[in-house]
């Protein structure tokens, strides 16, 4: 499915199934070089449990257009203006790294249009090393080893993959490769200067849960056990042998913890 924001077309995959704006809607954020394919199976299982699914590619992501947005501030406010586009009053925003901080200063800043948020793998502050920050701005693919060496935890690393011959790593670097140039420096520039997740979590009115890899390097489970500790009932749930990139390594540990809240 495509929509127009700002200008710019904007792809945005819906779980196989038609997207019906009478039913609750469920938007997937995804995190920095990244693009919806993360998303497969949960917007497919959603899409078929009575929800609408809009999992999408931000501005300058997969098949986006647009320019990438530089900070987490105008990816929150872009997705309101996604729905918008959608015809929605409401949704609940799920989103992962940093899709989740933009789900977060959403829900705290657009609190009518948020019926409920999903954080994975976030953290208060998100630094990103500097020499990750210097070989993604000029391109360097080092950036995307550095990437899924540190996101990955000991499912990606030892031959976790449910597919007999698949390699997490190898396709995590190949999803970051796809990216156009500059996109994954704007990207890791917005999660390494936002610094409003705290007050934004002082803010939260609507249901949320925290979703964290055990064995996270990128966002260590204290960290964000501290952010889901200041959101008034927040629920938070840890898993097992998982690092950053839960999605692909714990997918169906993932999805569960979704269930709690969607």
């Amino acid at each position: 499915m495509e929509l127009t924001v700002e200008g710019a077309r904007v792809y945005t995959a819906t779980g196989g199934r038609s997207f019906d704006p009478d039913l609750p809607a469920v938007v997937f954020l995804h995190g920095a070089g990244l693009d919806h394919t993360v998303w497969a199976l949960p917007a497919r299982y959603f899409a078929h449990h009575d929800a609408s699914v809009l999992a999408v590619d931000l501005p300058g992501h997969g098949r986006s257009g647009g320019a990438a947005l530089t900070s987490i501030e105008a990816i929150a406010d872009w997705t309101v203006k996604l729905l918008d586009e959608a015809g929605l009053a409401k949704a609940t925003l799920v989103g992962h790294s940093m899709g989740a901080l933009a789900a977060l200063d959403c829900a705290a800043r657009h609190t009518g249009r948020v019926r409920a948020a999903a954080l994975m793998g976030v953290a208060p502050k998100m630094p990103v090393h500097p020499d990750l920050l210097a070989a993604a701005e000029t391109n360097d693919p080092v950036a995307f080893a550095l990437m899924t060496s540190w996101g990955f935890g000991p499912s990606g690393h030892f031959g976790g993959a449910r597919m007999p011959g698949a390699w997490m790593m190898g396709g995590g670097e190949q999803l970051l490769a796809q990216v156009p140039p500059g996109v994954l420096y704007r990207d890791l520039s917005a999660c390494n200067a936002y610094q409003g997740a705290m007050a934004a979590a002082e803010k939260i009115t609507c249901p949320l849960l925290v979703v964290m890899g055990d064995q996270d390097k990128m966002t260590p489970a204290r960290a964000g056990a501290k952010l889901a500790a200041a959101i008034p009932g927040a629920r938070q749930v840890t898993i097992p042998a998982c690092g950053h990139m839960m999605l692909s390594e714990k997918p169906d540990e993932s999805l569960d913890a979704l269930r709690t809240i969607l």
